[in-house]
């Protein structure tokens, strides 16, 4: 019974952020647009489309996969020898160093 009141909490937040962010985006858009580029005045469903519009254009629906990248690495990092890691920090700070301008390579010894 407590996830169900949980489950509708979660779903006003979420109806709450909708309209929070529909209503702010209309009266950006209102508030600016047509002012300066002589644009029409856009309604809360419309701006709800803009914002789904520029998240598709500019943000992607990613979700959070692009947090597990580091869990990735680690595993690869501990796969490795201690040679393959000294290989692979020489190559990265080379990389680094080229692209900043720096001409020294200096990888230290941590055994």
């Amino acid at each position: 019974m407590k996830w169900i009141f949980k489950g509708i909490g979660v779903l006003a937040l979420i109806g709450l952020a909708v309209y929070l962010f529909g209503y702010g985006t209309m009266w950006l858009w209102n508030y600016t647009m047509p002012e300066l580029f002589h644009l029409p005045m856009i309604d809360f469903y419309h701006a709800l489309a803009l914002l789904l519009l520029s998240k598709i254009l500019f943000g992607g629906f990613r979700g959070r996969g692009h947090w597990g990248r580091g869990k990735m690495w680690k595993a690869k990092w501990e796969g490795m020898t201690p040679d393959e890691r000294e290989q692979f920090k020489t190559k990265f700070a080379e990389r680094c160093n080229r692209k900043w301008g720096r001409v020294e390579v200096k990888v230290e010894r941590n055994e």
